[in-house]
């Protein structure tokens, strides 16, 4: 690559340049420039449909970057400080997995918190590995999961010298992290390889006064949802690698990414790294400046609690995300799912999403204070026309899981439908989770317990949207055949 500026966009400029050339498209895809689907036209603009085209010479090849593209991902890894930078258009889902498959084989074992997202476990039912679960802390009054404490850890190192890798989330999502740079430095003193998975911290490589970074944590590989809060499109994401090798990884992401990348989300990957180089610290500086604006008008209103970096313990809170603005519902009598469906439904506010106990309103890049302050004033609507007494709500959050078999094992035994209230003391072989945030409460090859049934049954009747099973409403569950 020649020596090239973070104010440079290469895709972009190559869409540029090809839409000024007038080429009549004689390759897919089929709507031709949408000439061929006028209502699709209409409805997303010509703009949109004109660079929605084929991998070709001038646009360089997502599955083999030679030029324009190659340019990008450099120029992205130089902002990002990593060796290389992958762009990636099946989501942190794609990355997340290509992190597991690259780091481990079938039968190999990797350490990670039972708190991960369902991408990563889903890694391990394609590579055949084997969990070893942290169980994270908990703050039992918020009812949240935490990071993970290092002695636990570095005991799940000792007692499994053989695993090949360790996974963190950085941070969680709700805003907690871990101690990376201690994490990472033992592992690597016992030859495993650290994985972050960043879904939820593009920001901490532009913002002052964040959390460290993966990269500057000196993890081997980070997974970051650029769409999340670095402006890109939806399904757009990074995967950022220091060690590991290009080629071989670059194999690993060709295994299951599509063959015909979209360059409406290669473009915006472009455009907002250069937005973010350019400028991600001034924009990251208002974000959090923001989020503390709201948190303590929020804590002003009484009930709510909306928390941050006072719950930092220098070990299992580690450090804590300050644009998150995550808020603990219960004392005003109201699980979050109620709080996140009245906000919707009767505010015409839509936030990221509510569990049992607490809300998280995702404030980034594109969000104005006049926004926030509609937010405030329904969450303070809400409190005097809907709080009731906290009496019999439920606030666990995290279920320690009970495993049996491995992931892979137990997703592709022979199962049988079996009536959720009937599955105690069964092997599941499927997911059930509430999402977002997609963290399972229960995963394939893990025992069915009272725990896990009841917090089920209160996230059914709370409102909470149930994902993972065959059956859509679910009302069974698939458990190993005994």
């Amino acid at each position: 690559m020649t020596s090239l500026s973070q104010e440079r966009a290469p895709v972009l400029e190559a869409l540029n340049r090809y839409k000024s050339m007038r080429v009549v498209p004689f390759d897919v895809p089929g709507h031709k420039r949408g000439k061929g689907n006028r209502e699709l036209t209409e409805f997303l603009g010509e703009k949109c449909l004109t660079v929605d085209v084929n991998s070709m010479k001038p646009l360089d090849n997502l599955c083999h970057p030679v030029s324009v593209i190659k340019d990008a991902e450099a120029l992205a890894a130089k902002a990002f400080h990593a060796k290389h930078a992958f762009f990636m258009v099946n989501g942190t889902t794609s990355a997340v997995q290509t992190m597991v498959l690259s780091a481990c084989k079938r039968g190999e074992k990797i350490i990670m918190p039972r708190n991960v997202h369902r991408s990563a476990i889903n890694a391990l039912i394609l590579s055949g590995a084997i969990p070893v679960y942290v169980n994270p802390g908990v703050n039992h009054e918020l009812g949240i999961s935490l990071g993970m404490a290092l002695a636990d850890v570095e005991q799940a190192i000792l007692e499994n010298p053989d695993a090949k890798a360790v996974l963190v989330n950085n941070p969680t999502y709700y805003g907690v992290c871990s101690n990376l740079k201690a994490i990472t430095d033992l592992a690597h003193q016992h030859n495993m390889l650290v994985l972050a998975d960043e879904a939820h911290g593009t920001h901490f490589y532009f913002g002052g006064g964040l959390p460290a970074s993966a990269m500057s944590a000196g993890a081997d590989m980070a997974a970051v949802s650029m769409h999340k809060s670095g402006g890109s499109l939806t399904q757009s994401s990074l995967l950022l690698v220091n060690g590991l090798s290009e080629g071989y990884v670059r194999q690993i992401i060709n295994l299951t990414q599509t063959t015909s990348g979209s360059y409406l989300l290669i473009s915006s990957l472009d455009i907002s790294r250069r937005n973010l180089a350019l400028r991600g610290k001034s924009i990251f500086q208002k974000v959090a400046e923001m989020a503390e604006y709201a948190r303590s008008e929020i804590n002003e209103i009484g009930g709510y609690y909306a928390f941050s970096r006072e719950l930092i313990n220098g070990d299992s809170i580690y450090d804590f995300d300050r644009t998150k603005l995550s808020v603990h519902t219960l004392d005003i009598g109201l699980a979050g799912i109620e709080v996140y469906d009245l906000l919707r439904d009767e505010y015409d506010i839509q936030i990221e999403f509510g569990d049992i106990g607490n809300v998280l309103a995702y404030i980034s890049i594109g969000d104005r204070v006049l926004d926030l302050e509609r937010l405030v004033s329904a969450l303070s609507e809400i409190k005097r026309r809907f709080a009731k007494d906290k009496a019999g709500m439920l606030s666990q959050e995290y279920i320690r899981p009970q495993v049996i078999l491995g992931p892979q094992e137990a997703f592709y035994a022979e199962s049988e439908s079996t009536p959720i209230k009937e599955s105690l003391g069964r092997i599941c072989s499927e997911f059930v989770m509430c999402y977002p945030p997609g963290i399972p409460v229960l995963a394939p090859g893990e025992k069915v317990t009272e725990e896990a049934l009841e917090y089920i049954q209160y996230a059914k009747e709370k409102g909470c949207f149930l994902t993972g099973t065959q059956d859509s409403l679910v009302n069974h569950i698939q458990t190993v055949k005994e």
